[in-house]
């Protein structure tokens, strides 16, 4: 938003730093489209033709804040991990302009670059009509789900992304279960308070319900269904938990891939057996 904002930013410190950054753009808004595009698309070329999915932005309203230039454009939120993020900020004022340009980037990356092995995801929506406004978005934005095989997923880490999952699939190709926050909204604990992080346990019965109903839910909707989080890479029973359940896909963190893979591969297995 600084870039997009630039000629009225008020920040002179920002000002200083966007224009040592961004010297080589007279307008700002083509540095972070660039950057962005040149990122994803360097990833995307080393898989292709492999499916690369990109998750578009989440972070809270704290995180963009110390960000150069954030400070001007960020409301003060009293618990940022369940305000101003992901989705809800995509069709608001406040952030809509920064969303389109990271459109800019996703379409630069599939069209001019020509990796349409990038699918996109939504990440923490709420509402199913949330997720239509999003969608809408995207296509004022030339990035139309279908088209040239553009697939478009949603996070499923929410409980209402559970609950709902039924007509989430009828508006996203698929699923991502997002694990952390799942975790975090299906016990009512806040990730970021040291006072209860020991209560924050994924193999808690409640949430692992939650994951085992929207996995058969979507795929009874012949929806594709992975999950991002750290348990799978940690506990090799919450690995075969994943595996019983019928998951499409699980992603490690990078440190974890080897023992992630093993853990996964004895799962598989184990359930054929």
């Amino acid at each position: 938003m600084a870039l997009v904002k630039y000629p009225v930013l008020q920040d002179k410190d920002a000002i200083q730093m966007i224009d040592d950054i961004t010297y080589l753009h007279t307008d700002k808004k083509q540095f972070f489209i660039e950057q962005l595009s040149q990122a994803v698309g360097t990833i995307a070329a080393a898989f292709y033709p492999k499916d690369v999915i990109v998750r578009m932005s989440d972070f809270k309203s704290n995180e963009y804040a110390n960000l150069i230039g954030g400070r001007e454009f960020e409301p003060r939120e009293e618990n940022p991990m369940i305000g101003f993020r992901g989705a809800s900020r995509y069709y608001n004022e406040r952030y809509k302009e920064g969303f389109l340009l990271e459109c800019a980037a996703m379409k630069k990356v599939r069209e001019e670059m020509g990796l349409t092995n990038v699918k996109l995801m939504i990440p923490f929506c709420r509402t199913v009509e949330e997720g239509q406004k999003v969608l809408s978005i995207m296509e004022s934005a030339g990035l139309q789900r279908g088209k040239d095989g553009l697939e478009i997923y949603v996070m499923a880490e929410i409980p209402s992304n559970v609950l709902m999952a039924k007509e989430f699939a009828e508006v996203f190709d698929g699923f991502s279960i997002g694990s952390n926050d799942l975790t975090q909204l299906t016990l009512g604990l806040d990730r970021d308070s040291a006072i209860i992080s020991d209560l924050f346990d994924e193999n808690n019965p409640a949430v692992k319900s939650m994951i085992a109903q929207v996995i058969q839910t979507a795929k009874a909707c012949g929806a594709k269904i992975g999950l991002c989080g750290q348990a799978p890479s940690d506990d090799p029973a919450f690995a075969a938990f994943l595996v019983q359940q019928g998951i499409d896909s699980i992603s490690f963190n990078p440190d974890a891939l080897l023992k992630g893979i093993e853990n996964m591969l004895a799962a598989e297995d184990a359930k054929q057996a």
